[in-house]
């Protein structure tokens, strides 16, 4: 009995030695078929190259452009006054509110006078005495011119008396020249508006000691009829300038160049536009950049005297290049794009940048009219990649 179940162990054992074998051959075989068929399929036993990459080309063009850049202004009241005294006293009245607009010549402010009254009323008195002075000088000339006349006194006496007499004349003008100052004065203590504008905020309140010497004005009148506007161009913008603008000397240059627009802090657009009129007569060391005027009309007074905003100024290319933003790349503070040759080979160019218009860059070096670029796709080719050209419609470049 133990015989028989030994035989049949073996037994067992034996076939599924010969299954196993039999699975191992298989795979083999399968193993090689599949070697045979790829090397077969290959024919030399190497992976066939990829086709090369179908990407859209373009052809650079150039073009008439009219580009609009914007920097930094602030603004300015054509005149923004200080309003002081220039008498001191106590302010008696004032005659207008913070905000208020005057015009020319408005009474603002009113200083006590009666000091200023009664120094009036001295420097009148001091002429009337020194014009009687004077008539007794001229008397004693006259009286004696007479005894010289006679021999009766010499002419040093005479001299004497006509110094004394010369004297007392000049004595009356310097008493008719205080009553003039003392007029002045009491004139000053009335404070009337230079020129039309706005007030501004009142530093002073009614019944306040003020002087010639406080270190803060009454307020500040500011006349907001014209507007200056105030911008700084680099240096390297403001030799565009005055390369691209028409005219022999700066004031032509500046006659000739366009209108300008002024962008408020809210990004609205002032509806009056104006015209630079001054351009500073040195750079500025620390910053390098030079500082230009624009005038703007202010006829309803809305804008005010530290308002902010941009000056937007426009400028004009004739036959620049135009190339996609789209079909551009950026590395290390450059712009790169992938210029196509005759074998349809990629080449990694650098090219300088001008300005921008919508979505384009204004090319000035790097390409010509009529080099190729691939347009998009760019972001993994490899300088020298060779590609399969697609054709763009103008239409559909952005």
């Amino acid at each position: 009995m133990k015989t028989q179940r030994l035989l049949h162990l073996q037994k067992t054992q034996a076939l599924s030695f010969n299954s196993v074998k039999q699975i191992n051959i298989v795979k083999a075989i399968y193993f090689i078929s599949a070697i045979c068929l790829y090397s077969c399929s290959t024919g030399t036993g190497k992976p066939a190259p990829p086709p090369p990459a179908s990407l859209p080309v373009i052809s650079i063009e150039s073009g008439d452009e009219t580009i609009y850049q914007e920097y930094p202004a602030s603004i300015e009241a054509s005149a923004n006054i200080e309003i002081r005294p220039q008498v001191a006293g106590i302010l008696e009245r004032i005659y207008i509110d913070e905000g208020a607009k005057v015009t020319k010549g408005q009474a603002l402010f009113k200083i006590n006078d009666r000091p200023y009254q009664e120094q009036l009323n001295q420097a009148k008195a001091n002429v009337l005495s020194a014009k009687a002075a004077l008539e007794s000088a001229a008397l004693e000339v006259e009286k004696k011119t007479r005894l010289v006349n006679s021999k009766v006194l010499t002419d040093f006496q005479l001299k004497t008396a006509i110094s004394a007499r010369n004297a007392a004349q000049a004595n009356v003008q310097l008493t008719i020249s205080a009553v003039e100052a003392a007029k002045i004065n009491v004139g000053y203590t009335l404070i009337r508006a230079t020129s039309d504008g706005y007030i501004g905020r009142l530093q002073k309140k009614q019944g306040s000691l003020v002087s010639p010497a406080d270190v803060e004005p009454l307020t500040a009148l500011s006349d907001v009829k014209d507007l200056h506007v105030y911008f700084s161009l680099g240096e390297n913008d403001f030799i565009a300038f005055k390369n691209n603008t028409a005219g022999s000397n700066l004031q032509q240059k500046l006659n000739n160049l366009p209108p300008i627009s002024l962008v408020l802090s809210d990004q609205s657009t002032y509806d009056q536009t104006g015209k630079i009129d001054m351009v500073d007569g040195q750079f500025d060391k620390n910053t390098g950049a030079i500082t230009l005027r624009a005038t703007f009309r202010n006829p309803e007074g809305i804008l005010r005297n530290g308002n902010t905003g941009r000056v937007r100024l426009q400028k004009k290319y004739n036959k620049t290049l135009l190339v996609p933003q789209m079909a551009t790349l950026e590395m290390q503070d450059k712009i790169f794009v992938y210029t196509v040759n005759k074998e349809n080979k990629v080449v990694q160019q650098p090219i300088t940048i001008i300005g921008k218009s919508g979505s384009n860059y204004l090319v000035g070096t790097g390409v010509k009219e009529g080099d190729r670029i691939v347009y998009k796709g760019i972001d993994l080719l490899q300088d020298g990649q060779q590609i399969t050209p697609q054709a763009v419609a103008k239409d559909s470049i952005n």
